[in-house]
């Protein structure tokens, strides 16, 4: 019997929210073709992730990794903070307008 390695997925997103304890809510944009217009569409979702040392802040883009269920909401672990915010109001602005990719 073959052992099948599980492959993670990983997304690279905005926190929007670090009002709750261990609890981020972070907000991913994709873009996707439209099947029959064939126009890009930007796609926003929003993610509860668990960070279990509270190290990111509103304003941080981060990535996170889908783990197997915390709680009714969270499905997603973090990872690393990849660019920490400057001002929390200023990070959240502008992180959210330019492209996460």
């Amino acid at each position: 019997m073959e052992l099948k390695q599980k492959v993670s997925i990983e997304k690279k997103g905005i926190v929007v929210s670090d009002k709750m304890d261990k609890t981020r809510v972070v907000l991913v944009e994709t873009m996707a073709r439209h099947p029959k217009y064939l126009k890009i569409i930007k796609k926003r979702k929003k993610f509860y992730v668990h960070d279990e040392g509270n190290i990111s802040k509103e304003g941080d883009i981060v990535i996170i990794r889908q783990c197997r269920p915390l709680s009714k909401l969270k499905r997603w672990k973090l990872v690393e903070v990849v660019k920490q915010a400057t001002s929390r109001k200023e990070g959240v602005i502008n992180g959210a307008t330019e492209n996460n990719t």
